[in-house]
């Protein structure tokens, strides 16, 4: 069902071919059969499990592997149309019309699932452009193929959930591995410090070596080896950097096309732009001051959004919505308070574990950390959490 004419409509265009632009099509199609549906991707068009990118080492899955169904396979299981391989150009919302590398498309509705792209940090040295990211399957067969072999000592640059998740793969495959953040602990915006404490300690029993409080000041490659210079005067010596810093909606199509952006392509509670059928979803829009890059969130939004376009308004709701970091070392799961909520961390050992409560000065519960056998608790406290989009 690929398509390469120069002109075609459909009466839903969705551009990007990540979760939520396959999530939004398989919800659609739960409601109506018939609605023509196009996908538009610069990408093969395939479906895989990006949040398995960073378990797939341990779980001895290669990049071929993770992929679950092959484009041809989606656009037969979903009945839609699929462009892949196209770039998009230009959205004329005057004429409800995209430009792309293959022709244009009319669309009666239109949905922007771009997603994001990783932070690239401005480095110094002459192997600053050899820092890789992971951020979709392409960049992990590139990661991969740089790690096979011989390669067996990684730096991370982030200790965010990603970094950590990185990290504790890369070290269950055999890796040595370093990570270096400005920030003083783990999971820096997400957790107190007593519960990055027991992770960080599980993490380095496990093999990885923390450098928190500097940054990287050279990277230089000399022979077979890169040698990273740290702000505090370290020297670390790595075959291979993996940058995971965080993730930036992908916005410059929205802003050439007049879209509004602010952190992302800012929607309505409709996931609505202020263009007249073009709507927003997934790691590059924000809903209401909130960018939220993760699957229960990609997925609440795309229930609404089915909804609102085959034909009945519906407006966008966030329950609470706990985070699972994949990091064997200590299971953990995140529910962290709004940004800037006012209360306080309270932080209570158990036998092979630790809670951590976020609570409000009249003592609400906003937020917690789960870990170890306290993960068990995750059902019974998000119960008592605020919804975060009510």
């Amino acid at each position: 069902m690929d398509q390469n004419t120069s002109q075609s409509s459909s009466a839903i265009v969705i551009i990007g071919s990540g979760l939520a632009g396959y999530t939004v099509i398989r919800e659609i199609r739960k409601l109506n059969k018939e609605i023509p549906i196009t996908l538009v991707t610069k990408e093969p068009g395939y479906f895989y499990s990006k949040p398995m990118l960073s378990t797939a080492l341990a779980s001895k899955k290669d990049a071929t592997q993770l992929i679950s169904t092959p484009a041809d396979g989606m656009a037969t299981q979903l009945e839609l149309n699929i462009l892949s391989e196209t770039d998009v150009t230009a959205i004329d919302s005057a004429k409800q019309v995209i430009s792309t590398s293959k022709g244009e498309i009319t669309y009666c509705k239109l949905v922007l699932a771009l997603g994001a792209d990783q932070i690239r940090l401005p480095l110094q040295g002459n192997a600053a452009n050899e820092v890789l990211t992971v951020n979709d399957l392409e960049d992990y067969a590139k990661f991969r193929n740089a790690i096979n072999g011989k390669k067996k000592k990684i730096a991370i640059l982030g200790a965010g959930l990603i970094g950590c998740e990185f990290a504790n793969d890369l070290v269950l495959g055999g890796y040595e591995v370093d990570v270096i953040d400005l920030a003083p602990q783990a999971l820096g915006r997400l957790i107190p410090e007593a519960a990055a404490t027991d992770l960080q300690e599980k993490l380095s029993a496990a093999g990885v070596c923390w450098h928190f409080n500097t940054t990287v000041q050279t990277i230089n490659r000399t022979n077979d080896q890169l040698n990273i210079t740290l702000a505090n005067g370290t020297l670390i010596s790595s075959d291979v950097v993996l940058s995971a810093v965080g993730l930036r909606p992908r916005l410059d199509l929205a802003k050439a096309s007049g879209i509004a952006t602010g952190l992302g392509i800012q929607v309505n509670r409709e996931l609505e732009t202020n263009m007249p059928h073009v709507y927003a979803l997934g790691d590059c829009a924000e809903v209401e001051g909130l960018v939220l890059p993760y699957v229960m969130a990609i997925m609440q939004a795309a229930r609404a959004l089915a909804v609102t376009l085959t034909g009945q308004r519906t407006a966008l709701t966030y329950p609470a919505m706990p985070v699972m970091v994949k990091t064997p070392a200590l299971a953990t799961i995140v529910s962290p308070p709004a940004k800037g909520a006012t209360g306080q961390w309270k932080t209570n050992s158990v036998e092979g574990g630790l809670e951590a409560r976020f609570e409000s000065n009249d003592g609400k519960l906003l937020g917690f950390v789960l870990m170890g056998t306290a993960t068990a608790q995750r059902g019974t406290l998000t119960k008592e959490l605020p919804a975060i989009l009510a």
